[in-house]
């Protein structure tokens, strides 16, 4: 059986660091917290599970914390989190598993990371990371801000899942570090060119946004999953700026970097939908349902988008195409996912009454009979 260091650097986050640790301290041989400034009683909770916690002084370099994090531990494997993650039950027994069977020539392990779900539980917005790493390979983290974690050598794919459960965000710290070293002089890679953007967007600053995403795409040296990422952020910076054409060229754009993904597949027809093109609609939604799935993806994608969504907008395309019996199934298939959801509801009612009007008029008298 591997052993395990958890690595972790915080800063004052006394609210969620021991829902953090408390799911993961009995799968893990050694913890090791790096505080980067805490004023709250973040350390005090630390040290309930922990002796190896150390002051890192913050100097707007996430990476070189996590690397100084990595540098205190001494299990055979590193495994990292945020303090606002954490494992559920199930995820808990199958990282238990994994513990007890890696084979020691495996040098990485990548897992979801499971950011947002809907009120139903289930996840809608996910990506892969690698979280659990051999320590002997000296593998390193990059970028100040939005870093990574450069690795190699034989990887595996695991099904476990980390679970984001922030509690609350500084939405402003990133860019304040971006403009700080723009303010510096410091030339940006296309990595920051893009992340940059990201913040941009975030703060509703579109038009600067688009300026930086396309620099990002004109260097040609991004990664694949930023390429098409970039894409789609551009086509909503032009949607929220009311640039229509814009709008579809850019989730078109996505195209010269892979297979159409459902995201775009559903960005696309509802640019038709909008413009009452809803054959042309209908094609895309459909084409959204068959497009690859995004199950062992690196790049953050909207679960929706390959689930309920497309099956919910195909229920309008084809009431609008006078094709009731086809829009009647596309929405029970969108009410298998999303039984209460009030749009659904309101279509089943309604196509019901058009489909089936002996039935519902029957049920009617049925009830005023009572």
């Amino acid at each position: 059986m591997i052993t395990i260091t958890l690595c972790l650097i915080v800063k004052n986050e006394e609210d969620v660091l021991r829902r953090c640790l408390d799911s993961v301290a009995e799968i893990v041989d050694e913890i090791v917290i790096v505080d980067t400034g805490s004023t709250d009683r973040t350390k005090a909770i630390a040290a309930a599970y922990t002796d190896a916690i150390y002051d890192f002084e913050w100097i707007d370099d996430f990476a070189a914390a996590r690397n100084y994090a990595f540098s205190q531990a001494t299990s055979a494997y590193i495994l990292w989190l945020d303090a606002d993650d954490l494992f559920l039950e199930a995820d808990r027994r199958k990282l238990l598993e994994l513990k007890a069977s890696l084979q020691p020539d495996i040098d990485t392990v990548s897992m979801h990371y499971n950011l947002a779900q809907d009120e139903y539980g289930r996840v809608t917005r996910s990506l892969r990371r690698n979280r659990l790493v051999k320590r002997s390979r000296n593998f390193k983290w990059i970028g100040a801000v939005h870093e990574y974690l450069e690795v190699y050598g034989v990887s595996l794919a695991s099904d476990i899942a980390v679970t984001h459960a922030s509690l609350r965000h500084d939405h402003n710290r990133n860019l304040r570090i971006y403009e700080k070293r723009l303010e510096a002089g410091e030339a940006f890679g296309p990595r920051d060119l893009y992340y940059y953007a990201n913040e941009l967007k975030d703060h509703a600053r579109y038009e600067e946004a688009i300026a930086y995403y396309v620099k990002f795409l004109e260097t040609r040296e991004g990664w694949v999953e930023d390429n098409i990422a970039a894409c789609g952020k551009l086509s909503d910076c032009c949607a929220a700026i009311g640039s229509s054409e814009q709008t579809l060229d850019y989730a078109l754009l996505s195209f010269r970097y892979g297979s159409p993904l459902p995201e775009f597949c559903c960005r696309i027809g509802f640019w038709h939908l909008n413009q009452g093109a809803y054959a042309t609609a209908a094609y895309w939604y459909e084409a959204a349902l068959q497009a690859p799935k995004s199950e062992q993806t690196w790049t953050l994608g909207n679960l929706s988008c390959e689930t309920w969504l497309p099956h919910l907008q195909l229920c309008v395309c084809y009431d609008k195409l006078g094709d009731l019996r086809k829009a009647f199934w596309h929405n029970e298939q969108a009410r298998a996912f999303r039984p209460n959801d009030a749009a659904v509801l309101y279509n089943k009612a309604y196509l019901e009454g058009l489909l089936f009007p002996e039935e519902r008029l029957s049920g009617e008298n049925a009830a005023e009979s009572n």
